[in-house]
């Protein structure tokens, strides 16, 4: 072992650090609140409305996987410059926002409404329950 050895070991595990992508949402309420809701500007509310929503998304097991599902997917996906777009909308979104809007979905017993054209409703989480996960 000689007094170099050490050095490579730092410098692999710098390299290995600056390979590992940050983070762009910190967590999938972050996720939820600044892009899913906004690029589903789906008209939801009870009764005969197409589509279900909860703004308290996160009190829900079902909604709360699946959207932690779709945030992950996205981040690794976002990566992928040339179809990480496109594998994330037709693999992942087309899959399971269908589900979650559905009048027979995890929200098919809410009463949240949006007008058209707005984003989806959306209430804060209590505070802590989605710590930012970025690596600091």
């Amino acid at each position: 072992m000689s007094e170099f050895d050490d050095l490579r070991e730092n410098d692999n595990e710098e390299e290995e650090e600056a390979e590992t992508p940050q983070l762009f949402y910190g967590s999938s309420d972050e996720f939820v609140r600044d892009r899913l809701r906004h690029m589903y500007s789906r008209r939801v509310g009870p009764g005969n409305a197409s589509f279900r929503w909860s703004a308290t998304w996160w009190q829900n097991p079902e909604a709360l996987a699946r959207i932690d599902a779709l945030w992950r997917a996205w981040e690794h996906l976002r990566l992928d410059g040339a179809t990480g777009s496109s594998t994330w909308w037709i693999e992942h979104a087309d899959h399971h926002m269908p589900i979650l809007l559905s009048t027979e979905g995890p929200f098919a017993k809410s009463e949240d409404t949006n007008k058209p054209g707005e984003p989806l409703p959306y209430t804060a989480p209590p505070e802590g329950l989605f710590p930012d996960m970025r690596v600091t």
